[in-house]
Parts: C-alpha cells; sequence; structure tokens
C-alpha cells in the first residue's frame, strides 16, 4: 500500500542510522522527456523519496526558482494529468521508492478529489502535499484518500505552535513537512539550532517522521539538518538545473546535473549518524 512504501523508507534509513533525501522536480520542465530522466537520475543517486511537483500559475509558497520553472513547464501545457502519468510511467520499473505529488488545491480540487484520488492510486503515487489546502478544509480530500492509504502529507513552520501542531498532525500521514524558513522556497537558510525545539516537538506531536526543507541547497546544509531531522527536503537547488538546461537547450543537462547534486547531498547526509 502506498502510505507503507513510505513507512518503509524511513525505517530502512533509520536502521542505517540516517536521515532520508526528499528530492523535488517539477513535472514538465525543461519536458516532461527530461523530467522522466531526471527522476531516474536522482533515484539512482540517493534519493529516498521523490517530490514532483504539478505545475500551477499561482504557486504562493515558491520562490523564484520554482516559480520559473512552473511556467516552463506550463508553456510545454504540462498538466495534472500528464503529471500522474510521469508517475505511473516512473512506477512501471520502480515498485518502491515514494512519489509524492506537491503542488496547490486548485488542479485536485478541479479534478475532483475521488477522480484524483482514483487516477494518484493507479500511478503508483503515494501521497500529497497540497500547500494551501489547511487541515480544517481537506476532510473530502481525506475521505478520497482513505480507501487507497495515500498519505496526506501537511506542512508546520517555525511559528507553528504546539496547540496548532495538533490540529496539523490531526489526520496527517506519512511524513511532516517542516518548512525551515519563515519564507519561500529556496530563501535564505535556517540555523539548524534554533528549530531544533520545534521540530522535537512536531516529531512528539504528531507521531510522524518530521522532514525539513526549504533553503536547503547544499551538502554542508543537508548534513546538518540531517543531525536534527529524519529527512532534508531539497527543491530549488535541483531545479536550477532544469533551468539551466533549458536556457542552453542541452536537456541531457538537466538529469546530468540533478544526479550529481542527489549524490553530493546523499553522501553528506549519510556521514551523520544519528542517535
Amino acid at each position: 500500500m502506498p502510505t507503507s512504501r513510505i513507512t518503509d523508507t524511513f525505517a530502512k534509513a533509520s536502521g542505517e542510522s540516517r536521515a532520508v533525501l526528499v528530492s523535488y522536480l517539477m513535472a514538465g520542465d525543461p519536458d516532461l522527456e527530461t523530467s522522466f530522466a531526471a527522476m531516474c537520475a536522482l533515484r539512482d543517486n540517493g534519493a529516498d523519496i521523490i517530490e514532483l511537483g504539478a505545475p500551477f500559475t499561482d504557486p504562493m509558497a515558491d520562490g523564484a526558482s520554482i516559480q520559473k520553472a512552473g511556467l516552463r513547464a506550463l508553456a510545454h501545457k504540462t498538466t495534472l494529468a500528464d503529471t500522474l502519468a510521469l508517475a505511473a510511467r516512473f512506477r512501471e520499473d520502480d515498485k518502491t521508492t515514494p512519489v509524492i505529488i506537491m503542488g496547490y488545491a486548485n488542479p485536485v480540487f478541479r479534478m475532483g478529489f475521488a477522480k484524483f484520488a482514483e487516477a494518484a492510486h493507479e500511478a503508483g503515487v503515494d501521497g500529497t502535499i497540497l500547500v494551501d489546502l489547511p487541515p480544517e478544509e481537506d476532510g473530502e480530500l481525506r475521505d478520497a484518500y482513505a480507501p487507497y492509504d495515500l498519505s496526506v502529507i501537511r506542512l508546520a513552520t517555525p511559528t507553528t505552535h504546539e496547540a496548532r501542531m495538533q490540529k496539523v498532525a490531526e489526520g496527517a500521514s506519512g511524513f511532516l513537512y517542516f518548512v525551515a524558513v519563515t519564507g519561500v522556497t529556496g530563501a535564505g537558510s535556517a540555523d539548524p539550532q534554533a528549530i531544533a525545539g520545534n521540530i522535537e516537538m512536531a516529531k512528539r506531536v504528531s507521531g510522524l517522521p518530521v522532514c525539513v526543507g526549504f533553503g536547503v541547497k547544499t551538502g554542508d546544509q543537508a548534513a546538518e539538518m540531517a543531525k536534527i531531522a529524519d529527512g532534508v527536503v531539497v527543491g530549488s537547488a535541483f531545479v536550477d538545473h532544469a533551468e539551466k538546461a533549458h536556457e542552453s537547450g542541452e536537456f541531457a543537462d538537466a538529469p546530468r546535473g540533478m544526479g550529481a547534486l542527489a549524490k553530493e547531498l546523499s553522501e553528506a547526509i549519510r556521514t551523520v549518524a544519528k542517535q
């Protein structure tokens, strides 16, 4: 079942005394064929979980890199259905790497929660992160996901106090995505020690693995975050390779660059022995 794929991934990493690497890319950037090659390159170079971005016209949580990635994908007319088809293609040969769709509520709502849940299940998707759908408003989504054991992955931030964390954790599954900075994706970098207490609280209240993202770009940063979290999420740094490939017209450079970065990040994380 989908959620168990996520659970198994964290269990495997825990058995190896390390954090997981969660890698993000935008579907259709610079094109769908390159996105598929990039997914494989990420997986082959140490990414434990892949977040597959679904392009949307108003990505309010994202910084410049991912905003531009979404616009490039939309210029190629990449749809939510295309994103699911990309996940399904990846799942044909890879039965174990969790794939998370990350995006915004509007395209899913427009498709219909029940229809999307069925399509995501058929595509081998493990869950979603819909960043603009708060716990108070995702009951219908959770009901649609339940028959397929799809994970509703929620976000928390440094300003999420304990009472609010209890609400965030209610009905969440898979893992909790902790936003390391009070800003958009790719903005600045967080001080791990400043958020260590928040992450401990998030683990205690949710009972879920906690992954840290936003602003993590280098192996050194990933290693520092791996000391305090169950997983490290990197997005904008991968997307930047797609932008360079788009600008040069050498699309094959995108999966090569992403793979090299995934290897750097994975190796850095594995140098940190978790207690």
